[in-house]
């Protein structure tokens, strides 16, 4: 069996199951606390238990007796095993409960806890959990490798007055017996899932129905808002059960979380998670349409490893796209394909076209995964997938190769090359014209792929002619510019232009004013154009900018914003010291994956 990197773990000898869940959330100490029982089968002859994290551990049963344990050396980010010695040999294939006595701590890496100041309704407090991708090791024991696949069962108890929600359906409630100013929410997930898709969210939370398998959560300030903006789901859900099969999971909700969530959505079943930013973007359609598309492409079939993450995005993104283009049309789809092909160059730019992190296959021997993240599995994963596309017959026959994987691996974890042997068994009749593909390039080779595919230019030229126009404005053609440049263009229109001046040396100071003059982006709250604005700024070395960056910045912490905004504020003299100065103000309010990498990227990690 191929060992996984970044866990611990050894699934090769004893296999989660199941694993239900009883615990409290100590707001006071910010901790979970509770017992976690998982039911393994042995895969092989002579047991030895199952590896776990960073917290507590007070007491282990296996079916009911004592069990010795012990705890190995403690890696920076791997976590620390847990060994469990069981007081009977298990035979392959028998099975055991191991109930684990666990609290989290309050530094744990996949929880944030707020205190009411830091909320919408700034009267209770609130958690949320992000595990993806190793960190729900971070909050109880278990085999934190996207390899294995369980069911859970849950019972948390949280202060009444809230309401906890998980990567489940729910299961009802009741009062706390054992506390009175608790109760306790109950949650089932039947569909076995890799313990990064292990969500738990607990605040002073309303719903609104939206569509028949769909309630919006938010915040009461936020959740109408919220409903309005995602009223598309169920048209959305429609479209990807035509194009990759039934929707498995019974309910799709979607969560909107507190700023500092450090994703734009969160594909956890049953409950996605998105990012605040959502309610000011156009991106809306985007990140839902992305999310739904995991139901298939990652939460059924997923990577058997991290290295292997661009299984999990690079088809995401593709059906994203294809939904996109059934709601707006194919040269929609293009041209957010073309999008994610500059986003790619963007990346690449900044990381280095000889960088092993621009690799499609990664090696993370000693990477820590969040390190490695960018947005490489995404678009060149995509980028690979829609030249396939263009060589085997076009997006109706694409499709169909789609479902059929979907269907092959459903329920398993998978290595790049189960893909490609299914993609060769499926098109076997083109076994000639896939031979053609440089594979090696494509999967092992840094830096930007070897083949662009084609891309209709339709929606993109009015972006690209506009940026040029500016690119090669001298100081005499400034008052050519006016506001009537922007009238046939839309919001996405606006992105890319932006982002195609970002891909180019940094524009003169006196072109960002006038710019600022004729369009007034300063005015404009979408986060994705304020994000592109803001960055232009900075690198054109404009000071007064510097208030409006640091303030989207930490304002929110998706960190697809405030990890450029701050690397740019670093790289800029004029605001390095006060970058850092707000950094280090900010870090303990701040997710802790956020600001770790934030932290490195300005030189500050400890």
């Amino acid at each position: 069996a191929m060992a996984d990197p970044s866990s611990f773990a050894s699934p090769a000898c004893c296999l989660t199951r199941h694993l239900y869940l009883r615990c409290r959330a100590d707001f006071g100490a910010r901790a979970l606390r509770g017992t976690v029982a998982l039911t393994a089968r042995a895969e092989r002859e002579a047991l030895r238990g199952p590896r776990g994290p960073d917290v507590q551990v007070f007491k282990v049963t296996v079916n009911g007796q004592d069990a010795q344990f012990a705890f190995g050396e403690k890696h920076s980010f791997k976590g620390t095993p847990l060994e469990i010695t069981f007081p009977n040999e298990l035979r392959r294939g028998q099975e055991a409960v191991v109930e684990i006595s666990f609290e989290s701590s309050p530094q744990s890496s996949a929880l944030q806890w707020f205190t009411p100041e830091q909320t919408s309704g700034k009267k209770h407090p609130f958690l949320f959990s992000q595990c993806q991708a190793t960190h729900c090791r971070a909050i109880f024991p278990c085999q934190d490798t996207p390899a294995v696949k369980l069911t859970y069962y849950a019972e948390i108890s949280v202060p009444k007055e809230l309401v906890a929600l998980m990567s489940a359906n729910r299961d009802g409630e009741a009062p706390d017996p054992e506390d009175s100013t608790h109760k306790i929410y109950r949650f089932s997930q039947n569909v076995p899932i890799p313990c990064y898709l292990f969500a738990l969210v607990v605040g002073d939370l309303e719903s609104r129905k939206i569509g028949p398998r769909t309630l919006v959560w938010a915040e009461k300030e936020l959740v109408d808002k919220s409903a309005y903006e995602f009223s598309e789901a169920e048209a959305m859900l429609k479209t990807a059960e035509d194009l990759a099969g039934p929707y498995v999971w019974g309910q799709y909700d979607l969560l909107v979380l507190p700023p500092s969530f450090p994703y734009g959505g969160m594909e956890n079943p049953c409950l996605t998670f998105v990012t605040p930013t959502l309610l000011v973007s156009i991106a809306v359609i985007k990140v839902i349409a992305h999310e739904i598309s995991h139901s298939w492409t990652g939460n059924l079939v997923t990577n058997k490893t991290w290295e292997h993450f661009w299984l999990n995005e690079g088809h995401t993104v593709y059906l994203e796209r294809r939904i996109g283009g059934r709601l707006f049309g194919e040269q929609f789809r293009h041209f957010q394909a073309l999008g994610g092909w500059r986003e790619l160059q963007n990346t690449i730019n900044t990381l280095g076209d000889k960088n092993p992190v621009t690799n499609l296959v990664i090696n993370l021997d000693e990477v820590d995964p969040d390190v490695a993240y960018s947005s490489v599995p995404y678009e060149k994963g995509f980028a690979l997938l829609f030249y396939l596309e263009q060589l085997l017959g076009g997006p109706d026959v694409f499709i169909g190769f789609l479902k059929a994987y979907v269907q092959q691996f459903a329920y398993k974890s998978i290595v790049t090359e189960d893909w490609k042997n299914f993609l060769y068994s499926y098109f076997k009749d083109k076994v000639d014209v896939l031979d053609k593909v440089d594979w090696n390039s494509w999967f092992h080779a840094p830096g930007m792929p070897p083949v662009k595919p084609t891309y209709d230019m339709t929606l993109s030229n009015a972006c690209v002619a506009l940026s040029q126009r500016w690119i090669q404005a001298k100081e005499s053609d400034l008052g050519s510019f006016s506001s009537a440049d922007l009238k046939e263009m839309s919001s996405h229109q606006l992105i890319e232009f932006l982002a195609l001046l970002l891909l180019e040396a940094p524009l003169p100071l006196s072109h960002v004013q006038r710019m600022q003059e004729v369009y007034d982006f300063n005015a404009v709250y979408n986060s994705e154009i304020r994000f592109r604005w803001l960055r232009l700024c900075i690198m054109s070395k404009w000071e007064e900018a510097i208030p409006l960056a640091l303030k989207m910045a930490t304002d929110q912490g998706r960190m697809k914003f405030t990890r450029p905004l701050f690397r740019d504020l670093y790289s800029f003299d004029k605001s390095r010291d006060l970058a850092v100065k707000t950094f280090l103000e900010h870090r303990a309010s701040m997710h802790p994956v956020t600001s770790m990498l934030v932290g490195k990227d300005l030189k500050q990690d400890q």
